[in-house]
């Protein structure tokens, strides 16, 4: 029987890692194509040393990432690149290709941490306030205070948001389930103005849309927020677009507006105000309250920048 060609043979590996990540722990679709880009990228190097997954050590690995730096790769893109490596090889153990992991004592690049862009208690509330005057119809600008209104009140993803089921929101809720990364479920509290902001758009969505149906006879839609598009809702991009409608109605910078900035807020807020960090955690779906605690250097920062500002020795 011949012996597959390395760049088959590691077609193989990083195929059956990327079914393994799928169907075990669900990984989202850009997460998998991050990993197969990667994988392949260190399978090519590999196959110029004649080298293949099976046969390289961690004095590999380790030339491959000095390799990755030498090309003037961002210390954030060969941290992935390690991780990437790293669990292609511990599931190859698992699965008795390898007997070890080359890549699991390597600590990989530090990545630069950044903080957060958020917006001030004032700058959202003109953001809201546009919500409510912004639209080509009423229909568009009760949609408009209800995407703004639920996006603040819980801090949820931009993807999470525009995907929201409409069986998710009837009757009412004080809490909406909302489903995460990786199809991980967590419950989020809904505040009053967001409650009065979806009763109204339910109400006026549910009534448009009986009377298209009955025109069209067309399907009940599925999401809160529908769209004509093949995905049948509101997409990312639209949403992205119309954040930076609202910012400019509200006189910020739009450059300055995105869903993640709105997101930072939300939990900024919540923690100057008093919130727990777990619970923020828990609220925003972070796996590990590390991600969370980047928060606090963001009140840090504030709080620095108010005493250099207000204290009368730090004049001058």
């Amino acid at each position: 029987m011949a012996t597959p060609s390395p760049d088959r043979e590691a077609a193989r590996w990083i195929s059956a890692f990327l079914e393994a990540q799928a169907a075990e722990l669900d990984a989202a679709r850009n997460t998998l194509l991050a990993y197969g880009r990667d994988l392949k990228d260190f399978a090519a190097w590999l196959t110029r040393r004649k080298l293949d997954f099976a046969r390289a050590d961690r004095a590999d690995v380790e030339a491959y990432l000095v390799a990755c730096e030498a090309e003037g790769l961002s210390r954030a893109t060969r941290a992935r690149r390690l991780s990437a490596i790293r669990q292609l090889y511990r599931f190859a153990y698992d699965e008795g290709w390898r007997a070890d992991n080359p890549a699991i004592q390597i600590a990989g690049p530090a990545r630069a941490r950044r903080l957060p862009k958020v917006l001030t208690v004032e700058e959202v509330d003109r953001l809201l306030a546009a919500a409510r005057e912004t639209g080509r119809n009423p229909v568009e600008r009760l949609r408009n205070t209800c995407l703004m209104e639920l996006l603040y009140a819980t801090g949820m993803r931009v993807s999470e948001l525009v995907t929201l089921p409409v069986a998710a929101a009837r009757g009412d809720p004080r809490m909406l389930l909302v489903k995460g990364k990786g199809g991980k479920e967590r419950m989020v509290p809904l505040s009053p103005p967001a409650r009065d902001a979806l009763s109204a758009w339910l109400a006026t969505r549910d009534a448009a849309e009986e009377a298209a149906r009955a025109e069209a006879r067309l399907p009940p839609a599925r999401h809160l927020f529908p769209a004509r598009g093949k995905e049948g809702h509101l997409t990312r991009q639209a949403f992205h677009g119309l954040l930076k409608d609202l910012a400019a109605a509200a006189g910020i910078v739009p450059a300055r507006v995105t869903p993640h900035v709105l997101r930072h807020a939300f939990a900024t807020h919540l923690l100057a105000g008093g919130a727990d960090l777990r619970v923020i955690q828990t609220l925003l779906g972070h796996a590990d309250v590390s991600t969370t605690e980047i928060y606090t250097h963001v009140l840090d920062e504030r709080l620095r920048a108010l005493v250099l500002e207000h204290h009368p020795l730090a004049r001058g």
